[in-house]
Formats: C-alpha cells, sequence, structure tokens
C-alpha cells in the first residue's frame, strides 16, 4: 500500500495530514494497551526449503511462494528496476504453469504501462524582472506533471507562512498568482531535508499559476540531488492541471517579492516571472508491466463477463544506507508501531537505555545475526502478500474440474506504490471490455493482523490493534450495497469466519485508504470492489517486512475466503447490483 505519493496529491493529499496527528498519537498511547512485542521472532531464520504447491489454498504453499518473491534476490521490487522485471517474470511462469489464459498484449501475460522518466531540462533559467536564476543553487524544481501551469507573465504574492495557517492567504487570492511562502520550521516534513509537503501546499492553492517555497537553505545537499533525479511518470495520462512547484532560496524570494521575505507583508504582490521550468521524457532503462490473466468461465451465457482478482507486484526498493535489522526493529516495534505512517521517533535517554539493552539482549542471543546490514525492502507483506495470495487463489481455480460461471480475470499492477500508475493504465487500456468487469477483490498487505501489530486508527484518532481472525474491508458497500451484503453472507458460511473490521471505511477517515490502493482505479469506472487489507504495523515500509514475519495461517484463511467470495459473485444469476452514484472517473476519489 503507498504513502501519498508525489503524483496523488489530487486523489488522496490528506494522508500526509494524518500522518503528523498519527505521530503524536503514537506517542502518547500506552503499550500496554496491547500484548508486547517478541523478540524472538528475531532469532527466526531467514531461509525457506521450498515444496510443491497444491490445489488447495495452504499456508506451506503461501510460505514457499513470498519467500520467493520477497527475497532479497528481487531488490525490493522497485517500479521499473531489474528487481521488479524479475518479480512479474516469476508471477507470468507461475500462471503459465497453471495453464491460465494470457491476457496481456500480444498474446502474453504482460502488459507494458506507458512510463516514462521526466527529467528538468538545465537549460531552462527562472528568470525574474532582470535577474536570472539557476536551477539547483537558487532554486529546486519539482516535477508536478504533464499538467502543470506556465509561469511566464506570473506576478509573484507573497502567501504567508506554511505552518501558521492563521497568516495565509485566502486561496481566491492566489489563482492565476505565484504564491511565495515562508516556512516554519513546524511546517516542514520528517527527513525531508527542509523540503515541506508538497502535497498538502499544492491542495491548499490549487488554482495558483505556482508555488515557491523559501526553504532551499534548510534542504541537506542530499535531498537536493535526490530531487535531481527523474521522475517516473505515465506518459499521456490525464495529469490533472497544477501550480509549477519550486524551493527557492531567500535571495529569489527577495527578487519574487521585491523585499526580504522576513519582512515582507502578507498579500504583498510582488515581480513578474517570465520563465517556466521544463521537464523532458525519455524511456525508463526497465519496462513497467502488468501480468494479466484469465481463468474462462463455465457458464458460455456468463463466460464474458469478469470477476476481477488483484494485487501490486511491486515495493519500494532499497537503500544505500544499510542499517542494523535488529535496531530498525526494536525502536520500530517500540516507538513507530505504525511504521512509515508514523514520523521518526526522538528517543530521550530512558528510551535509549531501553533499546541499547534490548538490542546487546537481542544480539548475545542470536549470536550477533541479528544485528546484520539490511538495505532492502523486501516489502513481504506489502504487498509480496496480496500477490502470493493471488498465485494461490489461481492455483485453486485451475484444479477444479468444473470453473465458476463467469470468468476470473487475475491482474497483478505494478507500480501501486508509484501512485496506482499499473492500475490506472490497466482500467483507462483494458484488455477485457471495461463494462464485462462485474467486481474487483484487491488485496494489499493481508498477511499481519496480529494482537500486537497497530493495524490502524479510528476516525476519530484512537489507534486499534489486530486479533486472531482480523481483517479489515474497505468500499464493500461504496458502489454496491449487494456486494457488502454478500460478502458478510459469505463469511457466515465460513469454517471459520473471519472478523471483519470496518473502522478504515468511515466517510472522511484521514487515513483515506479507499483512494490508495488498485481497488479505486475500478471503482472511479463504477466496477464494485472490496479492498482487503489485515491492516499497518511498525514493519510497514521498512527493511524489517520481511517472510519471516508473516502469519502464514492468517492468510491462507482470507485467500480462501477471498475464493469462495469470488465464486459466489461468478455463479450470481445476475450482475451485482449498482445501487450507488458512480464517481466521475476523472474526477478526485473522495472517501
Amino acid at each position: 500500500m503507498r504513502i501519498i505519493s508525489l503524483r496523488s496529491i489530487v486523489l488522496c493529499g490528506a494522508v500526509a495530514v494524518a500522518s503528523a496527528a498519527d505521530a503524536q498519537r503514537a506517542a502518547t498511547t500506552p503499550r500496554d494497551a496491547v500484548a508486547p512485542p517478541s523478540w524472538d521472532v528475531l532469532m527466526l531464520g531467514r531461509t525457506h526449503t521450498p515444496t510443491p504447491t497444491t490445489a488447495a489454498i495452504t499456508p506451506e504453499d503461501l510460505k514457499t511462494r513470498l519467500y520467493i518473491f520477497a527475497d532479497d534476490s528481487m531488490q525490493g521490487r522497485l517500479l521499473a528496476t531489474a528487481g521488479n522485471v524479475k518479480a512479474v517474470e516469476y508471477i507470468a511462469n507461475e500462471v503459465r504453469q497453471l495453464g491460465l489464459i494470457p491476457m496481456g498484449d500480444n498474446g502474453t501475460y504482460f502488459q507494458s504501462v506507458g512510463l516514462v522518466d521526466r527529467k528538468f531540462d538545465p537549460a531552462t533559467k527562472l528568470v525574474v524582472g532582470s535577474s536570472t536564476f539557476s536551477p539547483w543553487t537558487d532554486y529546486v524544481p519539482r516535477d508536478q506533471g504533464s499538467g502543470a501551469r506556465s509561469l511566464d507573465g506570473v506576478r509573484a504574492i507573497f502567501g504567508g507562512t506554511w505552518g501558521d495557517s492563521a497568516s495565509l492567504i485566502d486561496p481566491a487570492a492566489a489563482v492565476g498568482k505565484l504564491v511565495v511562502l515562508r516556512v516554519n520550521p513546524n511546517g516542514v516534513t520528517p527527513n525531508s531535508g527542509g523540503g515541506v509537503n508538497r502535497g498538502i501546499i499544492t491542495r491548499q492553492f490549487a488554482n495558483a499559476a505556482g508555488i515557491a517555497v523559501a526553504s532551499l537553505e534548510m534542504m541537506s545537499p542530499q535531498m537536493i540531488q535526490i530531487f535531481r533525479q527523474a521522475n517516473q511518470l505515465l506518459k499521456g495520462e490525464r495529469d490533472p492541471e497544477l501550480p509549477s512547484f519550486l524551493y527557492v532560496s531567500k535571495s529569489v524570494a527577495k527578487a519574487l517579492l521585491g523585499a526580504s521575505i522576513d519582512s515582507a507583508k502578507v498579500g504583498a504582490i510582488g515581480a513578474t516571472v517570465t520563465s517556466t521550468p521544463r521537464f523532458d521524457e525519455f524511456p525508463t532503462e526497465y519496462p513497467a508491466r502488468n501480468v494479466v490473466a484469465v481463468i474462462r468461465g463455465s457458464d458460455p451465457k456468463l463466460r464474458d463477463e469478469y470477476v476481477a482478482i488483484g494485487a501490486h507486484n511491486d515495493h519500494i526498493g532499497w537503500s544505500r544506507r544499510p542499517v542494523a535489522h535488529d535496531s530498525i526493529y526494536v525502536v520500530n516495534h517500540l516507538f513507530r508501531t505504525g511504521g512509515a505512517d508514523d514520523r521518526p521517533p526522538q528517543l530521550d535517554a530512558a528510551q535509549q537505555t531501553q533499546v541499547n539493552a534490548l538490542i546487546a539482549d537481542i544480539r548475545r542471543r542470536s549470536n550477533g545475526a541479528s544485528a546484520r546490514p539490511d538495505s532492502i525492502y523486501n516489502g513481504a507483506d506489502d504487498d509480496g502478500s496480496g500477490s502470493v495470495t493471488a498465485l494461490e487463489i489461481a492455483q485453486y481455480f485451475a484444479a477444479q474440474k468444473v470453473k465458476p460461471k463467469r470468468s476470473l480475470l487475475f491482474v497483478w499492477h505494478v507500480g501501486e506504490e508509484a501512485g496506482l500508475y499499473g492500475s490506472e493504465w490497466y482500467t483507462d487500456h483494458p484488455t477485457v471490455p471495461r463494462e464485462s468487469i462485474v467486481a474487483q477483490l484487491n488485496m494489499d498487505m493481508v498477511g499481519r493482523g496480529s494482537v500486537t501489530d497497530n493495524t490502524g486508527i479510528t476516525k476519530e484518532g484512537v489507534r486499534y490493534h489486530g486479533n486472531p481472525d482480523y481483517v479489515q474491508l474497505v468500499g464493500s458497500r461504496r458502489l454496491s450495497t449487494e456486494l457488502g451484503n454478500l460478502a458478510e453472507s459469505v463469511n457466515r458460511s465460513e469454517k471459520h469466519p473471519l472478523s471483519f473490521d470496518y473502522a478504515m471505511d468511515a466517510n472522511g477517515h484521514p487515513s483515506n485508504i479507499y483512494c490508495r490502493s488498485d481497488h479505486y482505479e475500478y471503482a472511479r469506472y463504477g466496477i464494485p470492489i472490496i479492498f482487503f487489507t489485515t491492516g499497518g504495523h511498525a514493519d510497514y515500509h521498512q527493511v524489517t517486512d520481511e517472510p519471516q514475519y508473516i502469519d502464514y495461517d492468517r492468510m491462507a484463511r482470507v485467500a480462501q475466503y477471498v475464493a469462495d467470495l469470488a465464486t459466489r459473485i461468478a455463479n450470481l444469476d445476475h450482475r451485482l447490483v449498482v445501487d450507488k452514484t458512480k464517481p466521475d472517473p476523472h474526477g478526485q476519489c473522495v472517501q
């Protein structure tokens, strides 16, 4: 599951707002609210001897698949890298062996996604009046996509201090202007090297021509170097119109405002800009590909309709700065229980002493093995768990002599972490008629959910945890009441029913989960969906999201349930009734 991405500022700009509030709640939530974490898991082995998978859905099958799919050799499966190519080829080889029908491009299992690298043109200068400024030393341009507005002939306006909402100009005053902002340190995003959250600011001044944040002096050289790298976007996608975005130095801000930013009057009109930063497009080094396969239905009248089952095949790659695995595990499980959804903790002396003592004991018991340097974001839960669960379900159906009446469409989407790229591309360029898809069942992070996992927060901000039967459902009744009722009915018929949690599905929930994974790209076209997840945890988007920490028994139960629900939907004598308002497929996602 993705955090708020740089592309997704329109779809889910509220997510990052929740993170800061979450961090405060995390600091005040007592640890005795849940069972303490067990450090014995750090003694578990990291290897697993694979066994042949079977027609039945089993924990052992899932374990065999996940230890392959989330292995270090996959390099974190980052979009458009060798590691992701290896991962999608593994999936394609598996479905080929199962005998599924290829439904990608040109009779293959692969659907190429139109991804490009966009890189700033260094010949482009920023001209303010008679002054010319250079990129990377005077300002840092950020890519807002092909819909970024021009700054040619635009007047600057001082917008106030970001981080002090009372000082900001009304968004109406920003329309058509280049909004220059001073930065309150409290408005700086953690680990950004001085950058503020671009998505939230863009949302605030969505109708401005541009935004210039005077925080360049606060940014680390490492962060500037990261921003110089190419940004990946879908070619020809429906980029929304957005303000151009710059981080600028105080000297550039002074030129824009005609006065020092520290003495400028809020709302004052400044100079005119006569140049716009430009980004050029280049092919990516490695392809970005969905894997698409079908099991044909048994009913001649219904087999041209599809129940879609999906997950995402990518994760977030690797880090150039290895960390001690046990150290990050202990700190996060004690003080950063939401993983990347929480701010990195600042430990006081007592907390640091506690951590040091725990790590020393763990290393003693593991003979130092737990201290291994770790730089791979394996993504065992996110979304290795969903990807291999979809494979397991595919094998289950492939082995059945009599298939469900409707066909089953399996899609392993690429680029979810970067901004739902693969699912957006697939629903805009479907390989079966879009109107023939009757439902989509999305699985993302279905391998955890224990009583020690911080699985989410209520709309009111109360943190909660999992249980032995735990699974979250999101979106089950947002388009089709019938689908939501059917989901409950199938669960009641299970031998060991799951415990459904709908808290994250609340309207207006700050975590905005409905808009954060691949199911929404189907829902925007009016296709009923359900998103299944066992929720968050301390290893979310951390190098510690590894296969040895997964609950395979629970995964198997979720897999069997999703298979049973897909069967029920596929065998209905009618299409699911869509009784809720369909969204604008090109509009803003609202939970």
